[in-house]
Protein backbone atom coordinates (compact mmCIF):
# COMPACT_ATOMS: atom_id res chain seq x y z
CA UNK A 1 0.00 0.00 0.00
CA UNK A 2 2.98 2.41 0.64
CA UNK A 3 4.39 1.84 -2.40
CA UNK A 4 1.29 2.96 -4.31
CA UNK A 5 0.91 5.73 -2.71
CA UNK A 6 4.31 6.49 -3.04
CA UNK A 7 4.08 6.01 -6.87
CA UNK A 8 1.08 8.21 -6.89
CA UNK A 9 2.50 10.94 -5.36
CA UNK A 10 5.82 10.59 -7.92
CA UNK A 11 3.33 10.58 -10.73
CA UNK A 12 1.59 13.40 -9.60
CA UNK A 13 5.04 15.87 -8.90
CA UNK A 14 6.12 14.61 -12.45
CA UNK A 15 3.20 15.36 -14.39
CA UNK A 16 3.00 18.76 -12.63
CA UNK A 17 6.90 19.42 -13.66
CA UNK A 18 5.81 19.44 -16.97
CA UNK A 19 3.26 21.10 -16.61
CA UNK A 20 4.69 24.40 -15.48
CA UNK A 21 7.29 24.04 -17.56
CA UNK A 22 8.92 27.34 -18.54
CA UNK A 23 9.91 28.03 -22.56
CA UNK A 24 13.59 28.77 -22.76
CA UNK A 25 14.22 29.81 -26.06
CA UNK A 26 17.78 30.49 -27.43
CA UNK A 27 18.63 33.95 -29.61
CA UNK A 28 21.39 34.64 -31.80
CA UNK A 29 21.72 38.30 -30.18
CA UNK A 30 20.81 40.46 -27.89
CA UNK A 31 18.84 42.73 -30.17
CA UNK A 32 16.85 39.35 -31.62
CA UNK A 33 15.43 38.66 -27.24
CA UNK A 34 14.53 42.47 -27.28
CA UNK A 35 12.69 42.20 -30.46
CA UNK A 36 11.08 39.40 -29.07
CA UNK A 37 9.54 40.55 -25.27
CA UNK A 38 9.02 43.18 -27.28
CA UNK A 39 6.67 41.23 -29.86
CA UNK A 40 5.23 39.59 -27.23
CA UNK A 41 4.31 42.25 -24.87
CA UNK A 42 2.41 44.21 -27.34
CA UNK A 43 0.23 41.27 -28.66
CA UNK A 44 -2.88 40.22 -27.05
CA UNK A 45 -3.69 37.18 -25.81
CA UNK A 46 -6.83 35.87 -27.92
CA UNK A 47 -7.66 33.23 -24.95
CA UNK A 48 -6.78 35.45 -22.30
CA UNK A 49 -8.20 38.71 -24.19
CA UNK A 50 -6.35 40.77 -21.08
CA UNK A 51 -2.89 39.23 -21.08
CA UNK A 52 -0.21 39.44 -23.18
CA UNK A 53 1.28 36.43 -24.79
CA UNK A 54 4.06 37.04 -22.75
CA UNK A 55 1.99 37.07 -19.14
CA UNK A 56 0.09 34.45 -20.49
CA UNK A 57 -0.23 30.72 -19.32
CA UNK A 58 -2.66 29.86 -21.67
CA UNK A 59 -1.96 26.72 -24.41
CA UNK A 60 -2.75 29.19 -27.67
CA UNK A 61 -0.08 32.41 -26.10
CA UNK A 62 2.86 29.52 -25.86
CA UNK A 63 1.96 28.46 -29.36
CA UNK A 64 2.09 32.11 -30.29
CA UNK A 65 5.01 32.65 -28.56
CA UNK A 66 6.96 29.80 -30.38
CA UNK A 67 5.44 30.84 -33.91
CA UNK A 68 6.87 34.85 -32.94
CA UNK A 69 10.31 33.04 -31.97
CA UNK A 70 10.43 31.08 -35.02
CA UNK A 71 9.48 33.84 -37.41
CA UNK A 72 12.44 35.62 -35.66
CA UNK A 73 14.50 33.45 -36.47
CA UNK A 74 13.58 33.02 -39.83
CA UNK A 75 14.60 37.25 -40.50
CA UNK A 76 11.26 38.48 -40.60
CA UNK A 77 10.73 42.38 -39.17
CA UNK A 78 8.44 43.16 -36.66
CA UNK A 79 5.75 44.73 -38.85
CA UNK A 80 5.72 41.41 -41.09
CA UNK A 81 5.19 39.46 -37.39
CA UNK A 82 2.13 41.96 -36.18
CA UNK A 83 0.72 41.52 -39.68
CA UNK A 84 0.86 37.37 -39.94
CA UNK A 85 -0.46 38.11 -36.67
CA UNK A 86 -3.78 40.03 -37.30
CA UNK A 87 -4.49 37.96 -40.37
CA UNK A 88 -4.65 35.39 -38.59
CA UNK A 89 -6.77 36.64 -35.21
CA UNK A 90 -8.25 39.64 -36.25
CA UNK A 91 -7.08 43.36 -34.90
CA UNK A 92 -7.99 41.94 -31.18
CA UNK A 93 -4.72 40.55 -30.95
CA UNK A 94 -3.35 44.07 -30.74
CA UNK A 95 -3.67 46.27 -27.84
CA UNK A 96 -3.75 49.10 -30.26
CA UNK A 97 -6.34 48.51 -32.95
CA UNK A 98 -6.03 50.78 -36.09
CA UNK A 99 -8.38 53.45 -36.87
CA UNK A 100 -10.78 51.43 -39.40
CA UNK A 101 -14.98 51.86 -40.10
CA UNK A 102 -15.14 48.94 -37.91
CA UNK A 103 -13.03 50.62 -34.89
CA UNK A 104 -13.81 54.24 -35.56
CA UNK A 105 -16.13 54.34 -32.42
CA UNK A 106 -13.87 52.89 -30.03
CA UNK A 107 -11.52 56.04 -31.11
CA UNK A 108 -14.61 58.61 -31.05
CA UNK A 109 -16.69 57.51 -28.35
CA UNK A 110 -14.48 59.07 -25.33
CA UNK A 111 -14.69 62.36 -27.37
CA UNK A 112 -18.53 62.33 -27.98
CA UNK A 113 -19.20 61.41 -24.80
CA UNK A 114 -17.76 64.58 -23.43
CA UNK A 115 -19.18 66.88 -26.20
CA UNK A 116 -22.20 65.41 -25.21
CA UNK A 117 -22.30 66.04 -21.66
CA UNK A 118 -20.93 69.90 -21.92
CA UNK A 119 -23.79 70.44 -24.31
CA UNK A 120 -26.32 68.75 -21.55
CA UNK A 121 -24.73 71.08 -18.69
CA UNK A 122 -24.63 74.50 -21.03
CA UNK A 123 -28.48 73.86 -21.71
CA UNK A 124 -29.47 72.85 -18.48
CA UNK A 125 -27.38 75.74 -16.65
CA UNK A 126 -29.74 77.93 -19.77
CA UNK A 127 -32.98 76.47 -18.89
CA UNK A 128 -32.36 77.11 -14.94
CA UNK A 129 -31.43 81.01 -15.74
CA UNK A 130 -34.81 81.50 -17.52
CA UNK A 131 -36.66 79.64 -14.61
CA UNK A 132 -34.69 81.73 -11.98
CA UNK A 133 -35.33 84.86 -13.95
CA UNK A 134 -38.85 84.58 -14.65
CA UNK A 135 -41.57 86.76 -13.18
CA UNK A 136 -44.85 85.94 -11.69
CA UNK A 137 -47.88 86.42 -13.62
CA UNK A 138 -50.46 89.22 -12.90
CA UNK A 139 -52.69 86.44 -11.73
CA UNK A 140 -50.16 84.46 -9.94
CA UNK A 141 -49.18 87.64 -7.72
CA UNK A 142 -53.13 88.40 -7.00
CA UNK A 143 -53.56 85.03 -5.65
CA UNK A 144 -49.68 85.30 -3.69
CA UNK A 145 -51.53 88.75 -2.14
CA UNK A 146 -54.80 87.34 -1.02
CA UNK A 147 -53.41 84.28 0.47
CA UNK A 148 -50.67 86.42 2.55
CA UNK A 149 -53.20 89.16 3.00
CA UNK A 150 -56.27 86.63 4.79
CA UNK A 151 -55.33 84.81 7.26
CA UNK A 152 -58.43 82.38 7.38
CA UNK A 153 -57.88 80.76 4.55
CA UNK A 154 -57.08 77.94 4.47
CA UNK A 155 -56.55 76.48 0.56
CA UNK A 156 -56.56 78.01 -3.11
CA UNK A 157 -57.67 76.05 -5.45
CA UNK A 158 -55.83 75.96 -8.86
CA UNK A 159 -58.56 77.77 -10.74
CA UNK A 160 -57.91 80.87 -8.62
CA UNK A 161 -61.32 79.98 -6.21
CA UNK A 162 -60.61 80.41 -2.48
CA UNK A 163 -61.57 77.24 -0.24
CA UNK A 164 -63.91 77.78 2.31
CA UNK A 165 -62.85 78.92 6.01
CA UNK A 166 -63.39 76.62 8.76
CA UNK A 167 -66.64 79.09 10.04
CA UNK A 168 -68.10 79.01 6.67
CA UNK A 169 -67.93 74.86 6.92
CA UNK A 170 -69.73 75.12 10.01
CA UNK A 171 -72.71 76.65 8.63
CA UNK A 172 -72.91 75.17 5.51
CA UNK A 173 -75.71 71.94 5.92
CA UNK A 174 -74.31 68.33 6.08
CA UNK A 175 -74.76 66.47 2.42
CA UNK A 176 -76.59 63.75 2.76
CA UNK A 177 -73.67 60.87 2.42
CA UNK A 178 -72.04 63.14 5.72
CA UNK A 179 -75.03 62.74 6.97
CA UNK A 180 -75.97 59.22 6.84
CA UNK A 181 -72.13 58.27 7.61
CA UNK A 182 -72.64 60.52 10.98
CA UNK A 183 -75.80 59.00 11.75
CA UNK A 184 -74.16 55.57 11.74
CA UNK A 185 -71.36 56.81 14.22
CA UNK A 186 -74.01 57.76 16.67
CA UNK A 187 -74.96 54.76 19.55
CA UNK A 188 -78.80 53.65 19.23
Amino acid sequence: MKRLILLGALWLSVSLAFANAIDVYTFDSAEQEARFRALTSELRCPKCQNNSIADSNAELAQDLRQKVHQMLQQGRTDEEIRSFMIARYGNFVTYNPPVTASTLILWLAPALVLVSGMVVMIVRSRRAKQTVNHALSDEEEQRLNALLSSPEQTDVSSNGSSATSVDEQAEQPMSSEHASTQQNKEPK
